[in-house]
């Protein structure tokens, strides 16, 4: 593993959820919040976009963090009653417009935070410091240091997420194709595929195309000999953000000009929902998602031919892409110690064990390990040699998820990679004031 990350993401597999409401989404909250009742007794507020599964639900990632939090429950003596934000429909505020109103109105004790919101409200002031749990001493330097805001800790993620492409082996082996290693060798793959009537080889959808660009903008940065000095660079603004970020959006622009990606129609599609039947029937053979899809039944669990999950197509080969979500408590918490014994209750390694066992991810503590499915052994290996790219780092002092999932809509609304850039420009420029 590079210097960089082993002192160098990130929570739920339902990270989905918080994540495909954050990247702009609209809800209205006094519709969508869906605010428990308080039992007698001590009691810690959780704010997060699920409910408390039932005891007969068969959503293993809700199942997952629920059992760590009856840990908590059982353990302290307490209750942790759910705050809920529901995407039941998309009108007026996102789940991170939610978050950010919650927390500045310091409304709830505990977050389950997006990358985004984890940084802005940290930056803020409004995260306490989770550096001193004796949990935090067991996680892995690449959790602690993307999730670490002006020296604190401010949130601490149930796994560590990592994106790869979903291949469909037997469509590569009936063409002869190698799984692409370079982004040369992906659009051959795809020229191949469309050559032989498969119309668009790429499944999309409108929130984790920048994998893509993150894969190739930030390769060399976070496997190269100085991280350090190349993200100081950025943040002083000696480097441009938009130096990175172009060949990654060129190349999306090229696949997209060549059809092997829809764009209009990936625009429409939300995660899994719009681009999973047709890779599932085999009508599509790459699409993008994160680990925990391999997992569920849901999503790619159960496929009706031979998996892998691999790397995104960069100069340096396959690069699993990682992006940061967690669990913060408010700063001015009503409930504050109580909600910070829960998380180290919920963040200990014996918690951990049971989460990561019953979602098969990779963890955040150092010191807890699982088995992954065969599909996910490639993308694992790479995890493991220190092969892979941060989509969210607390000290670049521009967020990069959520503003680089709202650029690549620009151009997939359209815009040039110009017009691309020079968005980036801007918030950088911002960020310097």
């Amino acid at each position: 593993m590079k210097k960089y990350l082993k002192r160098a993401a990130a929570l739920l597999a339902g990270v989905m959820v918080i994540v495909t409401a954050a990247c702009g989404e609209k809800i209205d909250p006094d519709e969508n919040l869906a605010i428990n009742e308080k039992d007698d007794g001590k009691t810690v507020i959780l704010f997060a976009p699920m409910e408390r599964s039932q005891p007969d639900a068969t959503n293993v990632a809700r199942t997952a963090f629920d059992k760590t939090v009856i840990m908590a429950e059982e353990k302290l003596d307490l209750r942790v009653e759910y705050n809920t934000y529901t995407s039941e429909n998309y009108q007026e505020k996102s789940f991170d417009d939610v978050s950010l109103d919650r927390i500045r109105n310091h409304m709830d004790d505990l977050y389950l935070l997006n990358p985004d919101v984890l940084q802005k409200t940290g930056e803020e002031g409004f995260l306490e410091d989770l550096s001193g749990l004796d949990c935090a001493g067991n996680l892995r330097e690449v959790v602690k240091t993307a999730n670490t805001v002006n020296g604190k800790l401010v949130g601490i993620p149930q796994e560590v997420v990592v994106y790869g492409l979903f291949v469909n082996k037997d469509m590569f082996d009936e063409y002869d194709l190698e799984l692409p290693d370079t982004p040369d060798e992906f659009l051959e793959c795809c020229r191949v595929f469309q050559e032989n009537g498969i119309e668009t080889p790429v499944g999309a959808n409108r929130w984790w195309l920048e994998t893509f660009v993150f894969a190739q903008a930030y390769a060399d940065l976070y496997n190269g000999d100085n991280p350090e000095a190349e993200i100081e660079a950025l943040n002083k603004g000696e480097r441009k953000y938009s130096e990175y970020m172009r060949p990654g959006f060129e190349y999306l622009k090229e696949m997209m000009d060549l059809g092997y990606i829809d764009a209009k129609t990936a625009y429409t599609y939300e995660a899994i929902e719009g681009e999973g039947p047709d890779f599932m029937a085999q009508k599509t053979p790459v699409v993008m998602a994160y680990w925990g899809a391999a997992n569920s039944e849901t999503a790619y669990g159960k496929p009706d031919f031979n998996l892998r999950v691999i790397g995104f197509p960069s100069e340096r080969g396959q690069m699993p892409v990682m992006s940061m979500t967690g669990m913060a408590v408010s700063s001015e918490a009503e409930n504050k110690e109580d909600a910070l014994d829960v998380l180290e209750v919920m963040l200990s390694d014996e918690a951990l064990q049971v989460y990561a066992e019953t979602n098969k991810v990779i963890s955040p503590s150092k010191n807890v390990k699982v088995d992954c499915i065969p599909a996910l052994r490639p993308l694992n290996d790479l995890v493991n040699e220190g092969t892979y790219v941060l989509a969210s780092n607390a000290g670049m002092k521009v967020e990069q998820w959520g503003n680089t999932c709202l650029i690549v809509r620009k151009l997939m609304e359209g815009a040039s990679v110009d017009e691309c850039m020079a968005e980036f420009d801007r918030l950088q420029e911002e960020s310097l004031k």
